[in-house]
C-alpha cells in the first residue's frame, strides 16, 4: 500500500534483459534503507527488491508490468519517483495507491502559470477506466487531484514542491506517463456497469 507521496528521485544504473523480464538497478539516496524482498514504487509501479549494495537497490519488472507501463521506455540515466510502502503508524496524506499500474497516459500540454504549472493528459478510454472531477489519480506514481475531467483525457495543476521533487520536472508534451485510477472509483464502475 502507498499514498502517492514521492520520497526520493533515483537514477538508473543498469538495465538488464532476461527473457521477458527486465532488470533495473536504481542509484538513491534511500537505496541503503532498503531491504531485499521489500515493496518499493517505482514511478509507481509497485516491483521487488532483489539486490541492494551501498547505494543502489536491484528490482525486476515483468512481461505484464512491462506491457502496462512506461518502465520499457526507461534507458540508463532515466530518473524515475521513489516511493517505500506506507508504515502502518504513519499520516495518509495522498490516497490509497496500490501500485498496480491500469494504463498509460500520453502528456498533451504544459503550461506554466506563475508559481505552478498545468499539465493535460490523454489516454485511451475504451478499457473503461475513468476519473471524476476533483477526483484522484496516480501519474507516475505521484498522488494529485485532477479538473477538466473528460472522457480519454484529465489535467492537473503541479506546485513548485512537486515540480522539483518528482519527474514532472522532465515532463514534456508526448512524453508517456504511468496512470493508477482511484481505486474506489473502480470498483464503483465495476459495480455500476455489472450485468
Amino acid at each position: 500500500m502507498f499514498t502517492g507521496i514521492i520520497e526520493t528521485i533515483g537514477k538508473i544504473n543498469t538495465i538488464e534483459n532476461h527473457g521477458t523480464n527486465i532488470d533495473f538497478t536504481i542509484q538513491s539516496p534511500i537505496s541503503k534503507e532498503m531491504k531485499i524482498d521489500q515493496s518499493v514504487a517505482h514511478n509507481g509501479v509497485c516491483l521487488t527488491v532483489v539486490d541492494i549494495e551501498e547505494d543502489w537497490h536491484k528490482v525486476t519488472a515483468v512481461e505484464e508490468t512491462l506491457l502496462k507501463s512506461n518502465l520499457k521506455e526507461l534507458k540508463v540515466h532515466s530518473i524515475v519517483n521513489l516511493e517505500r510502502c506506507m508504515i502502518a503508524n504513519g499520516r495518509f496524506d495522498g490516497h490509497i495507491v496500490q501500485g498496480h499500474v491500469d494504463q498509460t497516459a500520453v502528456c498533451t500540454k504544459r503550461e506554466e502559470k506563475e508559481g505552478s504549472w498545468l499539465f493535460d493528459f490523454e489516454y485511451d478510454n475504451s478499457v473503461g477506466n475513468v476519473t471524476v472531477e476533483k477526483g484522484s489519480i496516480c501519474i507516475d506514481g505521484i498522488s494529485l487531484t485532477c479538473f477538466n475531467s473528460a472522457d480519454g483525457k484529465f489535467s492537473v495543476t503541479i506546485i513548485p514542491y512537486t515540480m522539483d521533487h518528482t519527474t514532472f520536472k522532465s515532463l514534456q508534451p508526448g512524453h508517456t506517463v504511468n496512470l493508477e485510477f482511484d481505486i474506489i472509483g473502480k470498483y464503483v464502475s465495476k459495480l455500476l456497469n455489472k450485468k
